[in-house]
């Protein structure tokens, strides 16, 4: 029987309580069948998990847990492309069973697990819906939410899945500007959805906004400017970014178009802090949780960070309503300074792809070789 009387009082329990859902950034067959995962959720109030083919590349890349089905996917001769597909989803959908009381206990809020269209098709709108289609017909669970990037050609993407009746964790939005234009396009998907009949109750989308690297990229801009003005700015740039985010979140979703849907039985598109794991070692290790504590919000955290929260992380409340003036603030001496807030952002959504299709070639090249492992163990028999 598990100890709940230091959980109770434990700082992920208090995150919970502030209206925040605590997602694990991470996922192996490993943490699956150890019962790995189902310990996080009994006593880190983890409630949902994403995962990203940097996490899929890193678990394929050791211990044994995937030996078994890469020996029956060699033997039946599929192709690597296949083979990934048949790996993630059978994890994705297993996790999924693993969330199914939570997701039932919260209204299918919670008990999320995301699986990513291939960061390949990130610019091809055709191939993402197509794909996304896909991934959910397999994984064949109601828990399940497909991550689509905010790329311009994902938007469209984004549209014609949530009008399809699947549920998306939109993911690499970085900018303001990008973020309105996912709501807009999640909207536009409900209003679809709705024309065709399908119960929009059962449709839920998060907007995974990205924290650390927004940092990571102004405070090179900021060291590279050197003044002391420009050095008092560094680590603030991510925060008052997400900040505005939510602010933006609270204006569209009390329009009376979102509140058409919403009365109709659609669910708001919740904000996902992602990239909370802190890049910089001289910040505290709870920054962009604390930080960024808001009511009906998603922080999906990598397990250092997870483990830094339940161990010291601060919670007091709300961090972000009241900080709107401060945020812009920063942004406004951020243009000011000449850091160019739209070049930013830009170069982040395509560093973020990339960095995305490298990971996904790595994926390529683990599964790649333990096929042929596998079919070189085979013959030598």
């Amino acid at each position: 029987m598990t100890d709940t009387t230091s959980t109770t009082a434990s700082p992920t329990a208090a995150l919970s309580a502030a209206g925040v859902s605590i997602w694990l950034d991470d996922l192996s067959r490993e943490r699956i069948t150890t019962g790995g995962l189902q310990k996080l959720i009994a006593e880190r109030n983890v409630v949902g998990v994403t995962t990203n083919p940097t996490i899929f590349a890193a678990a394929l890349a050791k211990g044994e847990a995937y030996d078994a089905q890469v020996k029956e996917l060699a033997a039946a001769g599929v192709s690597v492309e296949d083979a990934i597909f048949e790996i993630t989803t059978d994890d994705v959908a297993d996790a999924s069973d693993i969330f199914h009381e939570v997701f039932e206990a919260s209204n299918g809020v919670d008990g999320r697990v995301s699986i990513e269209v291939e960061p390949g098709l990130a610019h091809d709108a055709k191939a993402t819906i197509e794909t996304a289609k896909k991934l959910a017909a397999k994984v064949d669970k109601p828990n399940v939410l497909i991550k689509i990037p905010a790329t311009v050609e994902g938007l469209e993407a984004i549209t014609e899945t949530i009008a399809a009746g699947i549920s998306v964790n939109v993911t690499l939005i970085f900018s303001l500007e990008r973020y309105r234009q996912v709501i807009d396009a999640y909207l536009t998907g409900l209003e679809k959805a709705k024309a065709a009949g399908i119960d929009l109750a059962g449709i839920q989308s998060v907007a995974s906004f990205f924290v650390s690297r927004v940092d990571t990229e102004v405070d090179k801009r900021l060291t590279a400017i050197g003044t002391d003005e420009a050095l008092a700015l560094k680590s603030k740039a991510g925060i008052a970014n997400a900040r505005l985010a939510y602010e933006l979140y609270e204006q569209e979703f009390a329009t009376d178009r979102a509140k058409a849907l919403v009365a109709a039985g659609a669910n708001e598109q919740r904000p996902l802090w992602a990239s909370t794991g802190v890049k910089d070692p001289s910040l505290p290790d709870t920054l962009y949780v604390t930080e960024l504590v808001a009511p009906n919000t998603v922080n999906t955290m990598p397990e250092k960070t997870l483990e830094a929260t339940f161990d010291h992380g601060e919670i007091t409340g709300d961090t972000v309503t009241g900080n709107y003036a401060d945020a812009k603030g920063v942004l406004d001496a951020l243009a000011g300074l000449g850091v160019d807030y739209d070049d930013v952002t830009a170069t982040l959504e395509r560093e973020g792809v990339d960095k995305f299709n490298v990971s996904w070639g790595e994926l390529v090249e683990t599964v790649t070789n333990a096929l042929e492992a596998a079919t070189g163990s085979e013959a030598a028999k």
